[in-house]
């Protein structure tokens, strides 16, 4: 310790208490005779030495190169790195692996005259791996492979000196699908780090067993870095804007980046980046100034994000991550974004302390902007849980008050998800020139498990689908309850909509492969939230066909779709998870199977079928293929009834077409009913359309658990 004890506990009667006084000293007894035989010691020494004292080992936090080789007689190994986050409630941790690349050495020569022999293949030879010494290492994104979702590891203290590690491996394709290769451990044994390694003794290697108990490789981490990981914002701007340095408070670009545990390099670039057209940019401009300007551009050797300084935006007021979609011009995602100097800052509430000034000279919200768009070229979504980084300008202001004006209320931070995220999403998702804008997610792959996550006592989420069995090409329709089964009322999310943004799942294929369904729609605004009382049930439900990788049933067998209730609890996440199997039909003949086959194959149906509309050409076209099937039609047929019933540009809304799409076959969820009941309010009930439709309706209702709210709607047509 740096300060003594007495300087910790003073002493009310002087600085020592006085010492006792000596004791007079013990008569001495006679000395006794010596023994014929000698004595055993009363205090007998063991015949080996004493033990050592116990060492308490603990997994250092930081940043470990790893590298695993497969038992193959393949030439293939694996580096990359572990990410260990330390926390007080102990350790989480994730990593990534790329392949090692590899030469084909020419044959060996023959060494001795005679006949030619057969010609032999040219060998295999890996190259060298990373080097320790160089830190955190950087590989090449054409060779990653896996994402290890670490499930187990030391999370505290041992005495002794192994622990278990326990991973799965998620295997990357480049379109973005991803494959659970299986569970696996490794008895991870402290041993002397090899030359070029920081620290000697945090250095681990293990044998890797499958779930089936046989050993399939060797694995290896040496810690290189406090950082999780590492990379490069440069930034360029006109001559005319301001770089975007620091919050003005204490803030600036190393502080912000140290939180999150990433060893940020941040250049000042140019100053004079020419103005191509005036002082607005188009996105296109930006992304066209970004080779010019920038001064490196091998995103293989560094994870280098651009950013940009001009007066003003075309696309928007204070700053946009243009690096996406269309304007992608070189199909290299999240490289750059830019920000607006000059937007002026009305003169009026709720811009606090900053209104009337120029973007530029509003040193926090400027700076607070440039990280915000850094955010999304990272990754990462609007999130409206707090007033950090990712939420927007807007909103932040709005949000401030008479004593805590904006922008003093801004929070300089991520907020706690978004900082897993970027602690723990798998390489492509952050870094730079891999996966696209709005591509990533937490549940393909899922990210390893958070100790932020917590279970909410007594609440149980039921699951059933509509249909146990439905044909190839079908939607699938699943009803969602959740219930209070405890003593106490529970604030929980005022609906189980998909498209509320608090339901998340994936669907489990036959052959173990997970996709993922998230709502299509994201909404910025704060979820709402209502009170669940003991023994009450709220319910919804969803119809599903396509997720972020691609068709959620592309085939026949047995599924298991997992669904998810999330929100935030006081910066933790609250989660109620259930799932229910589903059997999906093949095709009962070749017409079905064509339009099964062109319904899977075109992802403007699932828009078609969450959005309506006329202008998704294509998907309307799959719709129409469906709807010409006798074994999918009735499972199509209410979508496009609504699609029909809703007006969309010069075309007006056709209540009797939508009404005549539907009869007795048509399969539909309660929630649908529901909706279908406006189209029965508009039909005139004396005509044969509006009569049918109603009778439909309501026998439809009594054939399904409907809520109770639903069901009266349907009654009181």
């Amino acid at each position: 310790m740096d300060n003594p004890i007495r300087a910790l506990t003073p002493n009310p009667i002087g600085p020592f208490p006085p010492l006792p006084d000596p004791l007079p000293p013990l008569p001495q007894p006679p000395a006794p005779l010596p023994p014929r035989f000698p004595l055993p010691d009363p205090f007998p020494r063991p015949p080996f030495p004493p033990f050592p004292p116990l060492q308490l080992r603990s997994l250092r936090c930081g940043c470990y190169l790893i590298n695993y080789t497969p038992r193959t007689p393949l030439a293939v190994s694996y580096d990359g790195t572990i990410r260990v986050e330390c926390h007080s409630n102990g350790r989480t941790a994730s990593g990534d692996l790329y392949q090692r690349p590899a030469i084909f050495l020419p044959p060996l020569p023959i060494p001795f005259p005679g006949p030619l022999p057969r010609p032999q293949p040219r060998r295999p030879f890996l190259l060298p791996g990373p080097n320790p010494a160089n830190g955190i290492p950087i590989l090449s994104r054409s060779r990653y492979r896996y994402y290890l979702r670490i499930t187990q590891l030391l999370e505290n203290f041992t005495v002794a000196q192994s622990f278990t590690l326990g991973f799965e491996m998620w295997r990357f394709t480049a379109s973005n699908s991803w494959t659970n290769e299986g569970s696996a451990t490794a008895e991870m044994r402290w041993t002397t780090a090899p030359t070029g390694y920081p620290s000697p003794s945090d250095y681990l290697e293990g044998d890797v067993v499958n779930s089936a108990g046989v050993t399939v490789g060797r694995l290896t981490m040496g810690w290189v870095s406090s950082y999780l990981r590492k990379a490069t914002v440069e930034i360029d701007r006109v001559s005319r804007s301001e770089a975007p340095l620091n919050s003005g408070a204490g803030h600036d670009w190393r502080s912000i980046f140290d939180e999150i545990g990433w060893d940020l390099n941040l250049i000042e670039s140019d100053s004079d980046v020419t103005e191509p057209s005036g002082e607005s940019w188009s996105d296109a401009e930006m992304h066209a100034a970004m080779p010019q300007r920038r001064d490196s551009a091998d995103l293989d050797s560094e994870w280098r994000y651009h950013l940009i300084c001009v007066r003003r935006l075309d696309s928007t007021s204070r700053g946009i991550m243009y690096d996406a979609f269309g304007t992608d011009s070189n199909n290299v995602p999240r490289e750059g974004a830019g920000i607006a100097s000059h937007w002026p800052i009305p003169n009026a509430d709720p811009w606090g302390l900053v209104k009337g000034k120029r973007f530029g000279a509003a040193t926090a919200p400027y700076f607070r902007t440039a990280v915000h768009e850094l955010g999304h070229a990272l990754g990462l979504f609007h999130n409206t849980i707090d007033n950090g980084f990712m939420n927007t300008t807007g909103v932040i202001a709005a949000a401030g008050t008479a004593t805590t004006p904006f922008p003093n209320n801004v929070k300089w931070q991520f907020a706690d998800d978004d900082l897993k995220r970027l602690r723990h999403y798998p390489d492509p998702f952050v870094r730079p020139g891999m996966v696209p804008f709005g591509d990533a997610s937490t549940s393909t792959p899922p990210i390893s498990p958070t100790d932020l996550e917590i279970e909410v006592t007594g609440l149980t989420l039921k699951v059933t689908p509509l249909k146990v069995a439905v044909p190839i090409g079908a939607p699938v329709r699943v009803m969602l309850e959740l219930s209070n089964d405890g003593d106490q009322p529970i604030d929980v999310p005022e609906s189980l909509s998909l498209k509320h943004g608090a339901v998340r799942g994936y669907v489990i294929d036959p052959s173990g492969t997970r996709r993922s369904f998230v709502s299509l729609m994201r909404c910025v605004e704060d979820h709402e939230f209502v009170e669940l009382k003991p023994g009450k049930t709220m319910a919804h439900d969803m119809t599903l066909l396509r997720g972020a990788e691609g068709a959620l049933f592309p085939a026949a067998g047995i599924y298991t779709v997992v669904v998810d209730v999330f929100w935030e609890v006081g910066g933790m996440e609250a989660v109620v998870r259930s799932d229910a199997s589903v059997m999906v039909e093949a095709a009962t003949d070749e017409k079905h199977a064509e339009a099964a086959a062109k319904i899977l194959a075109t992802p403007d149906a699932h828009l078609v079928l969450v959005l309506g509309g006329d202008h998704l050409e294509e998907g309307v076209e799959a719709f129409k293929t469906a709807l010409d099937d006798p074994t999918l039609r009735p499972h199509f047929a209410y979508s496009e009834a609504r699609r029909k019933a809703q007006r969309f540009g010069k075309r007006r809304a056709d209540v009797s077409a939508a009404a005549e799409l539907i009869d007795d076959s048509t399969v539909m969820s309660p929630a649908e009913l529901e909706d279908a009941a406006e189209i029965a309010r508009k039909i005139d009930d004396k005509t044969a359309a509006g009569k049918k439709l109603k009778k439909c309706l309501k026998t439809k209702s009594k054939e399904l658990p409907m809520p109770q709210s639903s069901a009266k709607v349907i009654e009181d047509l």
